[in-house]
């Protein structure tokens, strides 16, 4: 009987955390982020995370990777099981037309310092640490979709500063899909990012 109860509990938080990210909070979170929608680069510390590895077309497997993640997460003892914390994603620089061969790395974000995982979560479920440093990023407003354009002017925006990309294509969702349906897709937030590096200037 506990064991069900402490189940229920965990649905009941996921779904609480998923009914935040789908609320009417799209004005404060662009008020709080719209100085990335011109580009720009910054230092980010390191960042210990829930992680979960698919291979495949993240249209199809992100749905599972962040309820897997979200289920643990939420199980984690210490957290604050009454706020939402948004999910991040990392790919290599691969083709489009090839996304179902994409190897994604899906994650969430834990508190430090980390608390010992939850007995039976999914095994792709690993506590690693993100590294970042110097990042270059920009906010994405809209549907997955349509980032393209955000995504060659950010990349312009790094080449034109003397940097070059060093770490994979990284996204942040602020505010997107959840179980529940899609919702607005015009009021999807996401923050697209790349760890970069100071090119140094060739002597002549």
């Amino acid at each position: 009987m506990k064991k069900v109860l402490i189940v229920l509990a965990v649905i009941i938080l996921f779904i609480a955390g998923v009914y935040y990210f789908l609320g009417d909070n799209y004005e404060s979170l662009y008020k709080k982020y719209s100085g990335l929608i011109e580009p720009g680069i910054s230092m980010k510390i390191d960042q210990k995370v829930l992680e979960y590895k698919a291979i495949g077309d993240p249209n199809l497997v992100a749905r599972k990777a962040f309820s897997e993640l979200f289920k643990a997460y939420y199980s984690l003892k210490g957290v604050d099981k009454l706020s939402y914390v948004a999910p991040r994603a990392r790919w290599p620089e691969v083709e489009v037309t090839k996304k179902g061969e994409w190897v994604g790395f899906y994650a969430v974000p834990v508190p430090d310092p980390d608390t010992e995982l939850p007995q039976n979560i999914d095994p792709n479920i690993k506590r690693v640490i993100w590294k970042y440093g110097m990042v270059a990023e920009i906010l994405h407003v809209g549907p997955y979709a349509e980032e393209t354009p955000a995504i060659e002017k950010l990349k312009a925006f790094i080449s034109a500063g003397g940097y070059k990309i060093t770490g994979d294509h990284e996204e942040e969702y602020l505010r997107g899909p959840g179980v529940f349906g899609a919702g607005n897709t015009k009021k999807y937030l996401t923050i697209i990012r790349y760890r970069v590096v100071k090119v140094e200037p060739v002597k002549k």
